[in-house]
């Protein structure tokens, strides 16, 4: 591959780092100003250097850096559900209902069975008749259902739910 280097800048390697170590706490922005990257430029860097047709030496490194502090604090998938099951239900025992929600819907997350979704719509409704909303609205509950009611149709839901708004 022409152009890319062989070796890591040091810059690279403290961006690696402090992205694994801050995983969650720290955005990647955050995390190339702090490795040194310019702060008008720090999206860009983290977004570049964490793209592997761009820095793969730098992805690698990620990725090893990562691997390493997995086993370090053996944090594995399957043990960290198994913990949070174990926490689910040392609070059930104590009637601690909140956090054995928490302990639960934390299970579920690690485990993948949630899909986080933002839609952004864009456009002026002020400029929208009713009709054309509920069609728009109908046609969007219509395409997602299978993702936010396991298939049920919850068009007719929802526009029972619209007359009433009206």
């Amino acid at each position: 591959m022409a152009g890319v280097p062989k070796r890591l800048t040091e810059k690279q390697m403290k961006f690696a780092q402090l992205l694994v170590v801050n995983e969650g706490r720290k955005t990647p922005t955050q995390c190339a100003i702090e490795a040194g990257y310019e702060e008008d430029s720090a999206y860009v860097r983290a977004s570049e250097l964490r793209n592997p047709q761009r820095y793969p030496l730098v992805v690698k490194y990620t990725s090893e850096i990562r691997e390493e502090y997995q086993n370090k604090y053996d944090i594995h998938l399957k043990g960290h559900i198994a913990e949070l099951g174990r926490l689910r239900d040392e609070a059930r025992k104590s009637k601690a209902w909140s956090a054995g929600i928490n302990a639960e819907i934390a299970r579920g997350k690690a485990g993948g069975l949630y899909v986080e979704q933002k839609m952004i719509l864009t456009g002026k409704m002020e400029n929208t008749n009713k009709e054309e909303m509920r069609r728009e609205l109908a046609s969007i509950l219509n395409e997602y259902s299978p993702l936010m009611d396991e298939g049920k149709d919850i068009t007719k839901k929802s526009s029972s739910k619209m007359k009433k708004v009206n």
